[in-house]
């Protein structure tokens, strides 16, 4: 039972998620969470005011299990079985974020310069927040899909759009980490 209670290696978990996969390709479904995004406003009667969401959205019912699964499993991780003193932080990384005024975690999985509660009192954050948040979205609708839905289920059923989209997603992130998150801090 104790398994269950700490942090599986990157070969277990990968296996079942492609064991997942497998199973999804075999079911004709495809896994995504943005396009819960899509059927959520469909189900909410935009599709009587944009052609884009006016479409069947019951099936997608099974999604939203995925949704509300990974949820429940996040609640269940973080208050039962987390244990934030095991996580190891590379020192360099450390090193880096202090010069950019940000501590390490000590006892938590996140930054509390970045993910913590003061961040509401300087606008400075929130703006950053907001800004990320709608380039995002944006990125997602304009890629045809989220990080997770192109790197696991697009690439697992070979499609060249999402290795392209993988490839942005990766040369974006470079791109934040070395050269836009010093500027900001």
């Amino acid at each position: 039972m104790e398994i269950f209670f700490q942090t599986w290696p990157w070969y277990v978990s990968g296996f079942i998620i492609g064991m997942v996969m497998l199973l999804l390709t075999y079911f004709g479904k495809s896994f995504g969470m943005s396009s819960n995004l899509q059927s959520l406003c469909s189900m909410t009667g935009l599709g009587k005011r944009f052609e884009y969401f006016n479409f069947d959205w019951k099936g997608n019912i099974w999604n939203y299990v995925v949704v509300l699964g990974a949820m429940a499993g996040g609640f269940v991780a973080v208050h039962f079985m987390g244990d934030p003193e095991n996580v190891t932080i590379n020192p360099k990384t450390i090193a880096q974020l202090s010069q950019m005024g940000i501590d390490a975690p000590n006892g938590h999985l996140m930054p509390q310069a970045l993910f913590g509660e003061q961040i509401w009192q300087s606008p400075k954050s929130i703006l950053i927040l907001l800004g990320g948040g709608v380039l995002i979205g944006f990125g997602t609708r304009y890629a045809g899909g989220c990080t997770s839905g192109h790197a696991i289920s697009g690439l697992s059923n070979l499609q060249l759009p999402s290795l392209k989209a993988v490839i942005a997603f990766f040369i974006g992130g470079l791109i934040m980490s070395h050269f836009l998150l010093p500027l900001f801090f």
